[in-house]
């Protein structure tokens, strides 16, 4: 239960704070125990980051451990700050950072360039938010060069676990099957029409990619790929103490040459970042239709000031490789579809998101199940990138219309996979310019004519 009350209609109770609207649990809204068995049970998807910060970035485990805790506070801060979307990482962008990062041996120069890209990418939420250039960015930006992006994204996903030394070589049985199973739910024809009729079926789609990583897991376990858990009881305290030794305070800052190296691809991160928001928006907007009961807006200069407050928190105390995103969009498709059932269902989305973070942070805290998936984080990651890889590729594919468009987007993302987002731009602005640009307009008889051409 809440202290306020919201008639029928009327916007969510909240305190005003400048650009925010406050809202706190059982002040401003109750809790919703369905959003709070999926947070115990989504809570490892955070989890998922530590190998990544401890291989490519020197984190030791404690540290790493310490800085997705608190990614999931700064995760609340939007439905508590007046955001109804469900926050997250940039995950389509998470190849492209390790591809950055590459550049960088593991420790305090990698550190510090982690932490240039995060500060870059946060004042950028925030000039092209505050501006509204932003949107005008990504909606002139050819469909070669987004296509370009999103393919060169999720071929470096895709390559980075089956390369030699990658985790296909160590785990193939539980990584193949958990592949092919999450492959299976989240993109199967068979498994949406068996979705439409069956509640079993209905209960595993809902649950996204997370069915998918719990077979894989006991198949790690039963065919010895992994380490059978040492299950430990308690309380985790997040050790700060050694999170210190990880920020530019301790580090140091970056110097203005790793600021330039961490731009371009600070610039990709926010065009994958706001087709994103075009995502959650979508969303938002058919939810709130089926809701008469609640006045909600998705105020996105208010969107774009928060990410750029979460990114600067973790620049400066918690550096995240998954930056702080706008939209988890599994967990916000979650929330927002049974949303749709009405008040009864579910009080107010900002209940809905909520309860689903405060559960997923609590799970952080609690010691058995931490110690349970420690040692099978790496699957977690290396299914939630293969997934992203193949999400990356078909929409990037989806953004090549035209002969000229998938050529251009072709050569930029094999240009983006090996060499990173500096040389991927260069090259993807100069072929554009140069094939596209030629000072007449396209038109599908030019495009014919090019393909007999080559024929």
């Amino acid at each position: 239960m809440a202290i306020y009350k919201r008639k029928h209609g009327e916007v969510p109770p909240y305190w005003k704070l400048g650009p925010f609207e406050l809202r706190l649990p059982f002040i401003h809204f109750r809790l919703e125990a369905p959003e709070i068995i999926q947070g115990f049970v989504l809570f490892s998807i955070g989890l998922s980051i530590i190998p990544l910060l401890q291989n490519n970035v020197g984190f030791s485990y404690e540290a790493a451990l310490a800085a997705a805790i608190l990614y999931l506070v700064t995760m609340l801060m939007g439905p508590v700050f007046g955001v109804p979307l469900v926050p997250g990482f940039i995950t389509a962008a998470i190849p492209l950072i390790v591809i950055f990062l590459g550049n960088f041996e593991p420790g305090p120069g990698a550190v510090q360039a982690l932490i240039a890209l995060q500060i870059s990418i946060a004042v950028i939420f925030l000039l092209l938010g505050i501006t509204g250039l932003g949107k005008l960015i990504v909606t002139k930006l050819p469909h070669s060069l987004k296509g370009g992006i999103l393919v060169g994204a999720g071929i470096a996903a895709i390559h980075g676990e089956i390369i030699d030394g990658g985790r296909l070589a160590s785990t193939p049985i539980s990584l193949i099957i958990g592949t092919a199973i999450c492959f299976y739910i989240m993109f199967s024809q068979s498994f949406q029409r068996l979705y439409q009729s069956s509640k079993a079926a209905k209960v595993i789609g809902n649950y996204g990619i997370m069915p998918a990583i719990i077979a894989a897991i006991a198949i790690g376990w039963l065919a010895k790929e992994y380490p059978a858990p040492k299950v430990e009881w308690g309380i985790v305290i997040p050790d700060l103490a050694e999170l210190w030794k990880f920020t530019p305070f301790t580090v140091g800052f970056p110097g203005i040459d790793v600021f330039l190296m961490a731009l371009p691809t600070a610039l990709i991160a926010y065009i994958i970042a706001y087709g994103d928001i075009v995502v959650g928006e979508s969303l938002f907007k058919k939810a709130s239709e089926a809701r008469d009961d609640e006045n909600v807006h998705l105020d996105l200069s208010r969107l774009h000031i928060l990410a750029f407050v979460r990114n600067m928190i973790h620049a400066l105390f918690a550096p995240h490789p998954g930056l702080a995103g706008p939209i988890f969009t599994a967990g916000t498709a979650s929330v927002l579809e049974r949303y749709k059932y009405g008040r009864t269902a579910m009080d107010s989305v900002y209940s809905g998101s909520a309860s689903l973070l405060l559960a997923m942070l609590l799970a952080n805290l609690l010691l058995p199940l931490v110690s349970l998936f420690q040692p099978v984080l790496p699957i977690a990651l290396s299914l939630t990138l293969i997934i992203t890889g193949y999400l990356c590729i078909s929409v990037g594919m989806e953004q090549l219309r035209s002969p000229m468009e998938r050529g251009v987007g072709g050569v930029m993302a094999i240009v983006l996979f090996a060499y990173g987002a500096t040389y991927a731009i260069v090259a993807g602005i100069v072929l554009y310019l140069l094939i596209q640009r030629t000072g007449t307009k396209e038109t599908p008889v030019q495009e014919k004519t090019e393909i007999e051409k080559t024929g």
